[in-house]
């Protein structure tokens, strides 16, 4: 009984973790999609999530950055993205659900994507 109940608590253990790293839903508004444009000043392809980092322009011309958080290079391989998807210069429009804090960051899990008006995954 003490060694099912030890590797129960060591199963929790390790599970616990894994739960709390996806926070999207305190992070990011799910009721709400806006529209981002820029230009890509760098695109990180890695786990557990690849980013993609913009320098943006508002109504009155102010520069400024954004950062988009997106899935993990392996379900991005399956949308049709690589790691040349994004590359510096590039124009991108993007949806995204944005910042609950109204911070320049969003999330772009599965979302419509143009780079360069053009959709990145239809080759």
């Amino acid at each position: 009984m003490t060694k099912q109940l030890a590797a129960c608590i060591g199963l929790i253990a390790a599970v616990v973790p894994l739960s709390a790293h996806h926070g999207t839903a305190t992070s990011y508004d799910q009721k709400k999609v806006v529209p981002v444009q820029g230009t890509v000043v760098q695109f990180l392809w890695r786990n557990p999530h690849s980013a993609l980092f913009l320098e943006t322009k508002d109504e009155n011309g102010k520069v400024g950055n954004f950062s988009v958080e997106m899935f993990s290079p392996g379900l991005m391989v399956k949308q049709g993205y690589t790691r040349t998807s994004f590359k510096a210069g590039d124009q991108v429009v993007i949806e995204v659900h944005p910042s609950l804090a109204g911070e320049p960051v969003g999330e772009c899990l599965g979302c419509k994507v143009l780079v360069n008006g053009k959709d990145p995954t239809k080759k």
